[in-house]
């Protein structure tokens, strides 16, 4: 099995941007779609983030001391 890259694939990211340019000019799009768009990009942002920190989702595996009463 191959390794997974770290990090958030760039056709997504690209993807997301164009989208957001694309939905924002538009006089068609109401303002539920283009809040829509920016959720995802905002949810992206996040996810970038998380993914740059290298102890984030270490500790899953790991067992809590209150939990061991």
């Amino acid at each position: 099995m191959s390794k997974r890259s770290k990090g958030i694939n760039p056709d997504l990211e690209d993807f997301i941007n164009n989208l957001m340019s694309q939905v924002m000019v538009d006089p068609q799009a109401t303002i539920t779609d283009k809040m829509k768009v920016v959720d995802r990009a905002l949810k992206l942002e996040a996810l970038k983030q998380k993914a740059d920190e290298d102890e984030w989702g270490s500790g899953f595996f790991e067992s809590d001391d209150d939990d061991e009463k």
